[in-house]
């Protein structure tokens, strides 16, 4: 009893003992210890060697590196395991980074690291296991070789992080790597032997990596055992790298996913694909099948295959059969891909068999005839294709069907519901509908409301008119609706069920915004803009707190911004601008707005941006609006805190005084626009950071020279400094803007001839704009490198010499050039005429000498109707600073933000000679032609009638004689028009266009001219004046003759007798006069000797 008794204590002791040391050992593995300080020195010393503007590495300040963000420690020794510094926010691909405006996510941060190379120091992190320095930007660099001594490393991912170079084969030493993902457009190999060290690889990624100077590139599918995951896409492959003719017993079975698209593949396929029996997706978009006789039966040879991408093979040329992708060789296939292939008319029967498939793309092809009922079929794409009915589609016989995009389909015509003899479904699966830019008119159709499963609907960009159907209450499961971009009207509808999006942007609708709205809780993006709306904002949108987009520009509301706004936490977007609000925006309409990105209220005249100086912003704002807002408390300082600001809009905004020097420490400012302001100083202050690349500083009051800072600012695209009283000359520096657009330094004082470094600038430049300045001098010849230029503005300053001839030989891309009143002497330069986009050409007021080239003809943008500029523009904000100043109707005219610009021809105001060649009427386009105030002669060419659109003509002050043309009664659009002081004659002619040109000045100074409106009538209207016999003339004129000669005589009897006479018989007269005649000369001699003595004074002193 007492040895059982012990025998008990004992196991008890025991399992306590267990116990304990169990949770003491699970106790030991969840403790942490301190990073060892070798390494958190080293990790240090990384911090201080990259560029942190976003502020990712603001942790890395404790003593203890394992609680750093983006460190990770092993629990038991503490050494460095993980660093996690990969970009922050999504992306796929490195355009993502750069995007137009329209297309940016407001919604999603990126922050990344920068610095010129990844700093040696890391290689003290022997222990690592994975490192991700994906999407950050290290300048294309090197990818370090020491990354090759991580011997524990099975993590590895620089996708995207801007190196280039070679990959160095010391990767190839990681043989615990498990994942290696080298996505990037500057890294290429010349070897791919390395690849068999990474025996225990499983994911490699080197997509857009060039491989096309790369040996054993096939390596990859029979060296590393263990590889699952093997992208190759757009690595410039060709057949020849992947081994076609190699034994495919070496393939790797293992390999499950496979992506060899967008490469240079064309005819056989390889033969390794039969031994890939585990693959289930394969990629070979982009290869050319269109000679791939075997392709049909290496096809069948993978079972496995569930999905299947051959987007722009060629598969219309492709030797298909029946049995392509019967069912039963096919019976995985989930999801088909045969986007881009340019199959034509019918819809490809071969698909009716494959029961097994779940996603069709057939999108980008030239489809048109009817598509089958496929009942295991849920999501098919049909858009970009050639369909001209609906019924074509089907939606109303494709009962089984989830999801159906046919955007981008010329149906026209109205959205027909199903007839009576469409076997309607009775009940219809479909979800997505996608039915965008298909030239829908009418009304929008009461059977939309049958498919009742709907959540997302996209009618975008059609013609539908009329008001929303009531039908559309029937789809409750809706959560997406976008009607944008249709002619719709009417008030906006209330709307039930569970919304999260309603896009009603770019159409008609009027009347208030409805207080209904406050019922879509759900609601997260509400696009109203561009509408008719009218009425306040109302304060019940304080209640969609799950809002984070609100856009309600482009309408006429008008009141405040409801104070209510500031319960909307969500909010990342808020865009009210150009409408009529009014009131003041206080800091108590964002106090709770902590996610707030982008703010936009340009364009509300009477609303007053009153937000204190000392106020800290609880959000960081990326991009910021107030134009045409008036400012209170000067310049915003509250702005001063919001580091991450990329565009600061504030033009027009009653700004007045210095700049803040803090706009100097704004790290990620990309534009800048301070336009149509009061503010002084120098340039100097203002950020010509790193990162800016649109500088607006158009219409202010700033001074002193360009400073030389600009040049090394190499991102700029778009400097605007006109209208502005700069002063100096040019900094001969201008080779460092290498990516410079758009240069506009017009109506300021700047002086001296310009650079050569001028011709060194980006040759990508498409405006320059020095106009209204003093500059002299030539024009230099290095210009002449800048050949994609549209617009040459050198007009109001003081050049001189010759039109140079390389202008229209090198220049061949000008729309716009003006050299308006300068100091140009010799000829015009026939060369110009090689110009043929020209849309203005104004060379007036300058010393110009000899005849109109009649090679004008010939500029074949003065005859063709175009967009100027719409095929050279990359960026937004080139629209805004399209603008060009013309002399048109008689008037000095600037034209802004026009995108169809004039076309106009100002000769005027020179010393040309010859006659007006007849060639010149074949510009039809011309819309003005000034050829004034020369010495043109001969007559007026009688085809003018031809140029149509002619609306502003000037042959004033020439020497033109004969009779005006019958043919100008054909100018319907003229409404300017002189031609006084020449030498013409006869009667004017009538037409519907002349008879609203009522002021006889414009016919004055021409003596033999009569008929309306000039007070002479023509008295035989068979005989006009011009043509009136010699003898009448010579009786006229010999008349003329003697009343000349008589009014000669008695003047001179007149002038000399009457004074002289009367002083040769008056003495008296005569000493009074040459008495005023002497002291008048003695008080001039006293006064100049008095003057001669004090200056000799001076000098003595």
């Amino acid at each position: 009893m007492g040895n059982q008794w012990v025998l008990r204590l004992h196991l008890i002791i025991l399992s306590m003992f267990l116990v304990a040391t169990k949770y003491t050992c699970l106790g030991a593995q969840n403790s942490t210890r301190s990073c060892h300080e070798r390494e958190r020195l080293a990790l240090l010393e990384f911090k201080h060697s990259v560029k942190d503007d976003f502020e990712m590495l603001s942790s890395w300040v404790a003593i203890d590196c394992c609680s750093w963000k983006g460190v990770r420690c092993d629990g038991v020794t503490g050494r460095v395991v993980g660093l996690h510094l990969k970009r922050f926010g999504d992306y796929d691909y490195p355009e993502d980074m750069y995007h137009l405006e329209g297309d940016y996510d407001y919604h999603e941060d990126r922050y990344y690291l920068e610095g010129d190379k990844v700093n040696a120091c890391l290689a003290e992190l022997r222990h690592l296991q994975h490192l991700d320095l994906s999407g950050n930007n290290f300048q294309r660099s090197r990818i370090p070789k020491f990354f090759g001594s991580f011997k524990q490393l099975s993590y590895l991912n620089l996708s995207y992080s801007r190196f280039s170079g070679i990959i160095p084969h010391h990767i190839g030493n990681l043989s615990n790597l498990k994942v290696l993902d080298l996505r990037s457009y500057d890294i290429t190999s010349n070897d791919m032997a390395w690849v068999s060290g990474l025996s225990s690889l499983e994911h490699l990624d080197l997509t857009y990596v060039n491989l096309s100077q790369a040996n054993n590139v096939d390596m990859v599918f029979y060296m590393i055992p263990s590889l699952t995951y093997l992208s190759l896409r757009g690595c410039d492959l060709t057949n020849a790298d992947l081994g076609l003719y190699h034994n495919s017993s070496k393939i790797l079975p293992t390999i499950e996913h496979l992506d060899l698209s967008s490469n240079s593949f064309k005819g056989q396929l390889p033969h390794f694909f039969q031994n890939l029996t585990s693959l289930r997706f394969l990629d070979i978009s982009s290869y050319n099948l269109s000679l791939a006789w075997n392709s049909v039966n290496l096809l069948n040879t993978i079972p496995s295959l569930s999905e299947l991408h051959l987007s722009r093979c060629g598969l219309h040329n492709a030797p298909f059969s029946p049995t392509y992708l019967n069912s039963s060789a096919h019976s995985n296939i989930q999801y088909l891909d045969l986007s881009d292939n340019s199959i034509e008319g019918r819809f490809p029967s071969e698909l009716m068999n494959t029961t097994s498939l779940k996603v069709l793309d057939l999108s980008s092809n030239s489809l048109k005839s009817s598509i089958p009922v496929m009942p295991n079929l849920l999501k098919l794409d049909v858009s970009f294709n050639m369909f001209e009915h609906i019924e074509l589609v089907g939606i109303w016989r494709q009962c089984h069907l989830k999801e159906l995009s046919l955007s981008y389909n010329y149906f026209g015509g109205e959205m027909i519901g199903p007839s009576s003899n469409t076997s309607e479904c009775s009940h219809y699966a479909l979800e997505v509908l996608g039915a965008s830019a298909i030239a829908f008119t009418s009304s929008i159709p009461e059977s939309i409301g049958k498919l009742n499963n709907l959540r997302v609907l996209s009618l975008g960009s059609n013609s539908f008119t009329g008001s929303i159907p009531k039908a559309l209450d029937r789809l409750r499961s809706l959560e997406v609706l976008d009607l944008s971009h249709n002619k719709l009207t009417g008030q906006v509808p209330t709307f039930l069920g569970n919304l999260t999006k309603l896009n009603l942007s770019y159409n008609q609708f009027s009347g208030s915004i409805p207080e209904s709205l406050r019922r879509l809780t759900g609601l997260t993006h509400l696009y109203l803009q561009s509408n008719l709306l009218t009425g306040p904002i109302p304060e019940s949108l304080g209640r969609l707190t799950g809002l984070s987009s609100l856009c309600l520009q482009l309408n006429l509301l008008t009141g405040p911004i409801p104070v209510s706004v500031r319960q909307l936490t969500k909010l990342v977007e808020v865009d009210v601008s150009e409408n009529s609000l009014e009131g003041e925006v206080l800091e108590a309409h964002f106090a709770k707005l902590s996610m707030l990105k982008y703010l936009d209220t340009t364009a509300n005249h009477r609303l007053i941006i009153n937000i204190s100086n000392d106020w800290i912003p609880p959000f960081q704002l990326r991009h910021v609006r107030l134009s045409s807002c008036k400012i209170e408390n000067g310049f915003p300082h509250w702005l001063q805190n919001q580091r991450m600001l990329e565009e600061l809009v504030l033009s027009n905004a009653s700004l007045y005084g210095l700049p803040p020097t803090w706009l100097q420490n704004m790290p990620m400012l990309n534009l800048l626009d301070l336009s149509h302001n009061k503010l002084i100083g120098s340039l100097i202050n203002l950020p010509f950071i790193e990162y800016t690349e649109f500088l607006l500083l158009q219409d202010n009051l700033f001074n002193g020279s360009i400073p030389r800072s600009m040049c090394r600012r190499r991102r700029l695209l778009i400097l605007n400094v006109s209208s502005n009283r700069l002063s100096g000359n040019i900094p001969d520096c201008l080779e460092n803007l290498q990516y410079m657009r758009m240069l506009l330094l017009g109506s300021n004082g700047l002086s001296g001839v310009l650079p050569s470094s001028f011709g060194n600038i980006n040759s990508g430049l498409t405006w320059l704009k020095l106009n209204n300045n003093n500059f002299n001098g030539q024009i230099p010849q290095n210009l002449g490198k800048l050949r994609d230029l549209n617009v040459l503005d050198l007009g109001n300053n003081e050049f001189s010499g010759n039109i140079p001839k390389w202008i229209g030989k090198k220049l061949s891309e000008l729309r716009i050039l003006r050299l308006h009143k300068n100091n140009f002497t010799g000829g015009i330069p026939h060369s110009l005429c090689k110009c043929s986009n020209l849309h203005i050409l104004d060379i007036a007021h300058n010393n110009l000498t000899g005849s109109i080239p009649q090679c004008f003809g010939e500029l074949s943008g003065m005859v063709e109707a175009r967009d100027a500029f719409s095929y050279h523009i990359i960026y937004m904000e080139e629209f805004k600073m399209m603008d060009v100043i013309q002399v048109f109707k008689g008037s000095e005219l600037e034209y802004k933000k026009t995108r169809y610009i004039v076309v106009n021809m100002d000769l005027s105001s020179n010393k040309l000679t010859g006659e007006i060649p007849p060639e010149i009427t074949a510009l039809d386009m011309l819309m003005g032609l000034n050829l004034s105030h020369n010495h043109l002669s001969g007559s007026i060419p009688d085809s003018i009638g031809n140029m149509k659109v002619l609306a502003s003509l000037d042959f004033s002050d020439n020497q033109l004689s004969g009779t005006i043309p019958p043919s100008m009664a054909a100018l319907n659009f003229l409404s300017s028009m002189n031609l006084s002081h020449n030498k013409l004659s006869g009667r004017i002619p009538t037409g519907k266009q002349l008879q609203t040109l009522i002021d006889p000045s414009i016919y004055a100074g021409n003596r033999d001219l009569c008929g309306a409106p000039l007070p002479n009538n023509c008295s035989n209207p068979e005989n006009p004046p011009a043509t009136t016999s010699k003898n009448k003339y010579k009786k006229a004129n010999g008349l003329r003759k003697v009343w000349f000669y008589l009014d000669i005589t008695c003047g001179f009897a007149t002038g000399f007798w009457g004074i002289i006479g009367v002083l040769a018989f008056k003495k008296e007269w005569r000493r009074k006069l040459f008495m005023i005649a002497e002291v008048t000369r003695d008080k001039v001699y006293v006064a100049v000797a008095v003057k001669i003595s004090k200056i000799k004074r001076r000098r003595k002193a």
